[in-house]
């Protein structure tokens, strides 16, 4: 099995959940508390890379940074979003399960045991 990172906020449920999971499948995954350690633009790159997504489909639209920051705003580019992700990692959405050159946001929950398979 390919090593398996999980970005996880304890404070979440739903990343709490992905996380009981792959250790009751018997997974330990790296785990980064990205709030702590958040990503960097070109990590969030290669993270959306593997997702198969655009960085809009990332962003927790009911945080107060979106409102915040106007995030909004469809005419804002990729860049602009990961950049807005990248100084406020809050804005990402959790938990992200990645194994390998594959990822997926658990949500809900049971959606990392996808790439155990």
């Amino acid at each position: 099995m390919t090593d398996l990172t999980l970005y996880h906020n304890p404070r979440c449920s739903k990343s709490r959940g992905a996380l009981e999971l792959l250790e009751a499948h018997g997974q330990s995954p790296n785990v980064v508390r990205y709030l702590e350690t958040p990503p960097s633009a070109a990590e969030l790159h290669a993270l959306l890379a593997k997702l198969g997504i655009g960085a809009r489909e990332l962003l927790r639209s009911g945080e107060d940074e979106y409102k915040d920051l106007g995030l909004a705003d469809s005419s804002l580019s990729d860049e602009q979003l990961i950049a807005a992700m990248a100084a406020h990692p809050k804005l990402i959405e959790r938990p992200i399960l990645v194994a390998g050159e594959r990822a997926i946001i658990g949500r809900p929950p049971e959606k990392v045991l996808e790439l155990l398979a």
